[in-house]
């Protein structure tokens, strides 16, 4: 703490987060462990920072790595000290490097107008190259050669290196060539994946010394969270940022970095001393959100860990309920458990939000979601399908690429037919070789038809495209980004055609384009810059978990992987037998330490998820891939060191007849919805017994229908309706709300 500085209000943190937020001065480590409220310590620090410090908000940047934390860190310092906070640097590490490039970019060989390419776009243009050098995908996975391209950049390696690396190895040598035109492709359709925008924004620095020099001078002080994630592409960027000033903050925890399989690089955090010989190391060891018990197995499982650093979390919360132990006869038996365990505390007054199931891999996840649709448990997948990678959002996207940037092959080749135009392939794979022949875009190719024989035949057609892409690139900035989707969805013919097809999926599709244009909306009155560039960074680079609700009354699935930040009433962390979690990497501790501590520190992150209640479940037999295995527990459980645990019977299996008899409040999620989104409705007064065979009934979305069968279960009925707009559905009546309807009045 410097000489008057003010000590604003301080008295909520106690004494290791007011260290770490009133020492402004040089390189500070903070080792925030679960729980410890390292984000009231990161926002509180930056506007600590802003009152006592010469600096305005521009000179501060902080990144974090999922858009959800970043904007709730700037809301809190909004409303903290509001004006002051307005122009700083709050964001994910790929939205600050892509700010950097946008101004940049050019002395890499790119324009400014530089598309983001998604994994999908990135899988396309891998598939060209393997096509081009005739290698065989069989030999060569896509995915593959996608995570050894990733690997080398976030190693920051290039084309050249890694060539020069791999000449003598056959395989490497292949990718090496791979990397090395899949590289030239991105050139020339002018993007970037998500891996580039880190590497060229740190070759920007390291090759231009006076980019590099403005940059220092501008962020007068660095903060970093999660730091534990960091690949050695992001370590270099802070490490070169920070040079300096020096006055860099990151903010982590190594018995927190799970994500070896990005790209994150432990060393980072243990090594941050010898990168800053006068480091300041504060450690948060004070846990806020879990109970005794659940942290006391938390610290029982990672104290078996070698590489970390010594640190033992604590809390003053009661010890509370002692933690339960569950083993199935098999995965069924384990999903019924958990079922039944919801149902009964729903019942008790619990709320369904309050419940996160995890696993370890996504594969556990079909037996746990088909058992919540049997015992009427309304959940959510977080890491199913994104909203943005639907089909008609991403064709939208696509046209807004190839808006921005004609040289957009991927985009450009996605949309030219959709909707139908009598483009076919055959006329686009002429024009793609063109292309690569006289070193153009396609765009620039059917711009101009009449010039080449080989696509003359679809030269109106073509025609036709080119003038709609370039009507609307010329008003683009004459128009906002909402009204530029609409006009696009209008010009292209994308909307009637949909329209024309009116068939409920058509209408779902039509629903999903407005909530993008609603998007777009809420893009124009919460961002400082609402550019139509700022709007397709946005889109691009939002994560799964900026998708998560917590005020949405459903219990969220997950993996572990996609649970880190997050926290919850009721943890159930589920599969924990041998070669599962741990998984088959990790089982063998001789042969493989790394892999297995990162298993027991993905383990800790599961139990931390905890506040109230956790649940330890397994099965004595599993299926998987078609084949039934007899599981070993998982050394983890041992671990645990459960004084007090319970370790509970195999549980009373209920039929969903049963069950809703048991549970007569619960009624049933529509069978046609994608996912059960919402917590069922209480019945209403008027009860759904009186629906019958034979009787005239309205749903608000699928219009007038026949009940052609009526099935009871508690207070609610189970329905089928001969509908005459979409054909027959089954609904549960008081969930759909069908009103009963008499056409003889």
């Amino acid at each position: 703490m410097m000489e008057g500085d003010n000590e604003m209000n301080l008295e909520g943190l106690n004494d290791k987060q007011r260290e770490a937020v009133m020492n402004t001065e040089g390189p500070v480590l903070v080792l925030a462990g679960a729980g410890s409220g390292k984000t009231t310590v990161l926002v509180t620090r930056i506007a600590y920072i802003l009152e006592n410090r010469d600096v305005s908000a521009h000179n501060i940047i902080a990144i974090t790595f999922t858009n959800k934390a970043a904007n709730e860190m700037k809301t809190r310092i909004e409303r903290m000290i509001g004006e002051k906070a307005k122009g700083m640097w709050v964001s994910t590490f790929h939205s600050a490097c892509v700010k950097i490039l946008r101004t940049a970019a050019e002395a890499l060989g790119f324009t400014k107008s530089f598309v983001i390419y998604d994994s999908d776009d990135s899988k396309t243009v891998i598939k060209e190259c393997l096509k081009e050098l005739n290698l065989d995908e069989k030999v060569f996975p896509v995915r593959s050669v996608m995570s050894q391209i990733s690997k080398a950049k976030d190693e920051l390696i290039s084309p050249e290196e890694y060539e020069m690396r791999h000449m003598t190895d056959y395989r490497l040598s292949k990718i090496a060539a791979v990397y090395s035109l899949y590289q030239k492709k991105l050139r020339k359709n002018n993007a970037m994946d998500f891996d580039d925008i880190i590497f060229f924004t740190v070759k920007i620095l390291r090759e231009n010394p006076a980019v590099l020099e403005y940059y220092r001078n501008t962020f007068r002080y660095i903060m970093v969270d999660e730091y534990q994630d960091t690949s050695t592409a992001q370590y270099m960027l802070v490490s070169l940022l920070a040079g300096g000033t020096r006055n860099v903050c990151v903010v982590g925890d190594d018995d927190q970095s799970i994500y070896k399989f990005r790209g994150a690089n432990i060393r980072n955090i243990l090594d941050f001393e010898k990168e800053f010989k006068d480091t300041r190391v504060i450690k948060l060891e004070q846990n806020y959100r879990s109970s005794k018990n659940i942290l006391n197995a938390a610290n029982a499982v990672i104290k078996n860990n070698s590489e970390r650093k010594e640190k033992a979390l604590w809390t003053s919360n009661e010890n509370g309920e002692a933690i339960k132990l569950y083993t199935g006869g098999n995965e069924r038996d384990e999903a019924v458990f958990i079922a039944n365990e919801i149902a009964n505390a729903v019942e008790n007054g619990a709320k369904y939000s309050d419940f996160a199931i995890l696993y370890r891999t996504n594969a556990q996840s079909r037996i746990i979601e088909d058992t919540f649709i049997r015992n009427v448990i309304p959940y959510r997948i977080l890491s199913g399908l994104r909203f943005y990678d639907r089909k008609e959002i991403k064709d939208i996207i696509a046209y807004l690429r190839v808006i921005l940037n004609p040289a957009d092959d991927v985009s450009l080749q996605r949309i030219i037919n959709e909707p139908k135009r009598g483009i076919g392939k055959t006329t686009m794979d002429k024009a793609a070789q063109l292309a690569d022949m006289q070193l153009k875009s396609i765009f620039e190719i059917i711009s101009e038809p009449d010039k080449y024989p080989e696509i003359l035949r679809a030269s109106s057609k073509l025609e036709g495209f080119t003038a709609m892409i370039n009507e609307l690139r010329r008003i683009r900035n004459e128009v906002n980004v909402t009204e530029l989707i609409e006009k696009t969805l209008m010009l292209s013919g994308y909307v009637t055609a949909l329209e024309l097809e009116n068939t409920v999926e058509s209408e779902t599709r039509m629903e999903n384009i407005n909530e993008f244009i609603s998007v777009a909306a809420e893009f124009m009155k919460t961002e400082e810059d609402t550019s139509f560039e700022a709007f397709l960074e946005n889109i691009t680079l939002v994560s799964n978990i900026d998708f998560y609700d917590e005020n949405e009354d459903y219990a969220v699935m997950m993996t572990i992987h996609s649970a880190k930040g997050l926290e919850f009433p009721t943890v159930f962390v589920t599969g924990l037998e041998e070669g599962l979690f741990p998984s088959f990497k990790g089982v063998s501790e001789s042969q493989n330490r790394e892999e297995l501590e990162e298993e027991r520190r993905l383990c800790y992150v599961a139990i931390t998820r905890a506040k109230q209640k956790l649940y330890i479940t397994n099965a004595s037999s599993r299926t998987v891939y078609g084949h039934t295995t007899n599981q070993r527990p998982s050394r983890f459980i041992n671990e645990l060191e459960l004084k007090s645990g319970k370790r509970t019977s195999k549980s009373k299996l209920v039929s969903i007849e049963e069950y809703l008899r048991s549970a007569p409040k619960f009624s049933m999620p529509s069978f046609t919805a994608e996912r059960v989104e919402k917590a069922p409705e209480k019945p209403s007064a008027k009860t759904a017994a009186a629906f019958k065979k034979g009787d005239i009934v309205m749903h608000k979305k699928f219009g007038r229908g026949v009940v052609i069968s009526a099935k009871q279960y508690g207070k609610d009925t189970l329905v089928e309706v001969a509908f005459d707009s979409v054909g027959t559905k089954q609904l549960m009546a008081n969930f759909a709300k069908l009103t009963l309807i008499d056409e003889d009045l």
